[in-house]
């Protein structure tokens, strides 16, 4: 594990930003997955000006988004089909057949996940894994007492998240409450993982994270077991924590 803190959400996404883009030079067939919300959309616009400069290329890269809301399809505002469209994809030159991102509208869902299984098994894995953080330490749409050996499934949502969630929907009521999500073995299986996280809100789940017990009730503890995460945080974020005690690594 490797802890980044730097100072502020704009260093936060340059900084990721930068680890997706080694990625990509040193593997342009890269197999990226995906985090939608607040937290990444910095490390998005970093990666479309990157790519403008001619740095980056993203012709040969696969991408699985970690989750989609059941129930709102892709032309829906606030569907994560919609925003990594509108936020990323329509900026680059990705191959939109090589876009993967779980159908919220599936009759069956069963069927789904295993199919979305079987396509990143297909590509070979993911190559890198990007996470956002829960206030309550969910990561994808695995709330707390998820099964870590769970695979692509459907999750109900935390009162927590739906509440987190609303601000993006012109009501409380209008969020959903299932999604779609990569489960934990999933996520666990990415050869490597970048996990942002942003805001004092997000401090506490933080410290459990990277200190606290390794538990379902906290999923993103289990993040400890992977060998090559990296977590990219901003001072607010890593308030809870003690740098003098932790190694600062600036890629």
């Amino acid at each position: 594990m490797r802890i980044i803190c730097v100072e502020d959400y704009n260093q936060m996404s340059k900084k990721a930003a930068n680890i997706v883009a080694s990625q990509l030079i040193l593997k342009p067939n890269s197999v990226l997955g995906l985090a939608t919300g607040a937290t990444p959309l910095g490390m998005y616009r970093q990666l479309v000006k990157t790519y403008k400069a001619g740095h980056i290329d993203f012709e040969e890269v696969t991408t699985f988004n970690l989750d989609e809301y059941y129930g709102l399809n892709k032309e829906n505002e606030q569907s994560y089909y919609y925003y990594m469209y509108e936020n990323f994809f329509q900026y680059i030159n990705i191959d939109m057949k090589k876009v993967n991102i779980p159908n919220g509208m599936a009759r069956d869902i069963h069927k789904e996940s295993l199919e979305y299984e079987r396509k990143i098994r297909k590509c070979g894995g993911v190559d890198l894994q990007v996470l956002g953080i829960g206030r309550n330490g969910h990561i994808g749409f695995n709330e707390p007492d998820i099964k870590f050996e769970a695979l692509t499934h459907m999750v109900k949502l935390d009162e927590q998240t739906i509440q987190d969630n609303s601000r993006f929907f012109d009501s409380i009521e209008d969020v959903p409450t299932k999604a779609i999500s990569m489960g934990i073995k999933t996520i666990m299986h990415a050869k490597k993982i970048l996990l942002l996280a942003s805001g004092k809100e997000k401090a506490e789940a933080i410290y459990g994270a990277i200190y606290g017990k390794i538990t379902p009730e906290l999923p993103a503890s289990v993040l400890q077991l992977h060998p090559d995460v990296v977590f990219v945080m901003d001072q607010d974020a890593a308030s809870k924590l003690d740098l003098e005690k932790l190694k600062e690594e600036y890629l």
